[in-house]
């Protein structure tokens, strides 16, 4: 099964939470504080294996967990930093953010890496928060939490050549005649409902790859038919061979296929207005093939195009075909996208930083504290020591949150909600 979309959770591993420990020897009087720093939490990097070709592991497997950081030790000892989890991808792979649609990576080398999820900081120990005013902290932090997100994993297809056209004008069959791929053929539409991927050789050893591509209809790049499942695929070929029936057999007019098809193309992406192209005349053993590519031309004009006329049954016009493809991906380069050229200037432009907290009433009354700096501070404060609470407070008193709460009205004994943690408002 061909799989080339998926939506996964990705999740960082949590830094180790930090140690609060004193160094207790016999003959080291006033050993002080000794607990160490917990150690960072696994990234979760996406690596391209040019093995695979599909996405379909993804199928059975929706979520990835980092491993987590290992706790601070005594003595001062630091935890171990988590290995990464490594998730091997097929070339050609894209991630986006799910909720945004902002690409992450695009990973088109073999071995190339991406960091999708980061791991969690490792929280500090208390042997970090020694002082002249208190050298006996009982002050340690929690690990940090790693970055988790919904990602959507999307696979374009890495392929030479693309063969495109309306269905059942004999791309599969094409494709079975030159290459060692046994795509599914039948004598009905849509017998291709994913992409098809097959290794050229031609007379003189020179080889690419040619993708079979769903066929397309009229409304295709609207996500009509397959729709965007195929027309994702031919973003990444460098040469599109234009497939076209010249027997007339189905009933349409060879010469509106092919301009139905190039406008679909273009109106999904321009750029593949200019992709270099070739129109293959395909069953020309055909009765009457002859004189529908006769009017074919003339319904051309002056447009250079090449036309090479085939027969797949009967295996005519194939080694000339493959001879003038090989030819022209000689000259096209692997890099077809040009890097347009912008004038160097950094302009600076002040930006309002992000206020580090807000608050907002629930329901039942409660004053509720949000922002991703007061959230990330109270998930690496430990609550079960009284140091580490006052120092959580002192925190917020800096930040400004008392002051904020009197102002939006918070008397003795409101409550005040922090995630799901809830406490006592004090004047």
């Amino acid at each position: 099964m061909f799989v080339d979309q998926v939506k996964v959770f990705v999740k960082g591993g949590d830094g180790g939470n930090g140690l609060v420990a004193y160094r207790r020897e016999k003959y080291v009087p006033m050993g002080g504080p000794a607990g160490g720093d917990g150690g960072d939490g696994g990234n979760v990097i996406f690596e391209v294996d040019e093995g695979l070709n599909t996405l379909m592991d993804f199928r059975y497997q929706h979520h990835f967990k980092a491993a987590r950081g290992q706790n601070g030790m005594n003595q001062k000892q630091h935890g171990k930093n988590a290995e990464p989890l490594v998730v091997s991808v097929p070339p050609g792979t894209i991630v986006k953010a799910a909720d945004s649609d902002k690409v992450i990576a695009d990973l088109t080398e073999h071995k190339q890496r991406a960091v999708i999820a980061k791991g969690g900081r490792g929280g500090r120990g208390n042997a970090r928060f020694t002082s002249a005013r208190n050298p006996a902290p009982e002050i340690a932090e929690n690990g940090e939490p790693g970055e988790e997100l919904d990602v959507v994993v999307e696979l374009k297809l890495l392929a030479d050549v693309g063969l495109v056209g309306f269905p059942s004008v004999g791309k599969s069959t094409l494709l079975s005649v030159v290459t060692a791929a046994k795509p599914k053929t039948a004598d009905y539409h849509f017998t291709t409902l994913s992409p098809n991927l097959g290794v050229v050789e031609s007379q003189d050893q020179r080889s690419f790859v040619m993708a079979d591509l769903p066929g397309l209809i009229e409304g295709a790049h609207e996500g009509i038919g397959l729709g965007h499942q195929f027309l994702r695929h031919v973003e990444r070929t460098r040469l599109l061979l234009h497939v076209i029936d010249m027997s007339g057999m189905e009933g349409r007019d060879p010469y509106e296929d092919y301009v139905t098809i190039n406008n679909e193309l273009s109106s999904y992406d321009q750029r593949l207005e200019n992709r270099p192209q070739i129109i293959i005349a395909n069953k020309m053993d055909m009765p009457d093939s002859e004189e529908h590519l006769q009017f074919f031309k003339e319904q051309l004009g002056d447009k250079e195009v090449e036309i090479y006329p085939i027969s797949t049954l009967k295996r005519e016009g194939i080694d000339e075909l493959l001879y003038a493809v090989a030819d022209l991906l000689d000259q096209i380069p692997k890099q077809e996208e040009q890097v347009e050229e912008v004038d160097e200037r950094v302009i600076y432009k002040y930006e309002k930083e992000e206020a580090p907290f807000k608050i907002t009433r629930a329901d039942d009354g409660a004053y509720v504290l949000y922002g991703e700096k007061i959230e990330s501070l109270f998930k690496r404060t430990d609550f079960s020591t009284d140091q580490s609470i006052n120092r959580f407070a002192r925190q917020m008193r800096s930040m400004g949150v008392d002051e904020a709460l009197r102002k939006r009205g918070a008397k003795d004994g409101d409550t005040v909600r922090l995630l799901d943690y809830e406490f006592e408002f004090v004047d």
